[in-house]
């Protein structure tokens, strides 16, 4: 298991704006989705808009990032493949998949890209324990495991230093749907789910969590 890395991610010593919290009704179409992140992290660098966690599901769709190797997309035919522009490669998104945006502004909390993602892994590992699942690092790969089966991943870019894309949690999906691709180039690495183990499966319950668990880890509450 891979500790947290240093330095921690602090909440910022200014006094931003509160952080506002989104929560889509139905699933959002991925061009529209990153259509509004763009758009949010650029208003947010202008400093014409708050920071802001989107939670929210998108239709049955593979997404590539940067690092995305086109021999890992074994069934290219399924779903409809999006470019994403974050960081890594081939995932899976879908209903049933409780995916956050996370749009957060580095340059009040020191710039430091290595201590944010340490920090979403404590977010999900802290939320995923609040649901009474351990979920852990592991070395070489990025995202939660529950045992040897990936639970949550995570893809991020930073642009102006504001974050945008963030973390995806498996709460119920279909997890065949998995099987077009091979999920972040992790070759023989099976998924799972809140709900395949049995713990929490309730969208409304898994929101709850990741809120509280995102005020102990960031220090930022919000508005709703």
């Amino acid at each position: 298991m891979r500790p947290s890395l240093e330095p921690q991610f602090a909440p910022s010593a200014e006094a931003p704006a509160p952080l506002e919290w989104i929560v889509a009704p139905a699933p959002v179409p991925y061009e529209a989705g990153l259509a509004f992140m763009q758009a949010r992290a650029d208003a947010i660098a202008a400093g014409r808009a708050g920071e802001c966690v989107w939670l929210l599901e998108h239709p049955p769709l593979y997404t590539a990032g940067t690092s995305a190797d086109r021999a890992e997309l074994v069934d290219p035919d399924r779903f409809p493949i999006h470019v994403a522009g974050r960081g890594g490669r081939y995932t899976y998104h879908g209903p049933g998949q409780r995916v956050a945006y996370v749009m957060l502004d580095l340059n009040r909390r020191g710039r430091d890209v290595r201590a944010f993602v340490a920090a979403l892994e404590d977010w999900l590992i802290a939320t995923l324990a609040a649901l009474g699942v351990a979920g852990e690092r592991r070395d070489g790969a990025v995202g939660i495991f529950v045992d040897e089966a990936k639970i949550a991943s995570i893809g991020i870019r930073v642009r102006r230093w504001v974050t945008f894309h963030g973390v995806s949690l498996n709460v119920n999906p279909d997890l065949d749907h998995f099987s077009g691709i091979v999920p972040c180039g992790l070759h023989g690495t099976p998924v799972t789910s809140l709900e395949a183990l049995g713990a929490e499966a309730e969208m409304t319950c898994v929101d709850a969590a990741l809120r509280a668990s995102f005020a102990q880890v960031f220090g930022l509450g919000g508005t709703a």
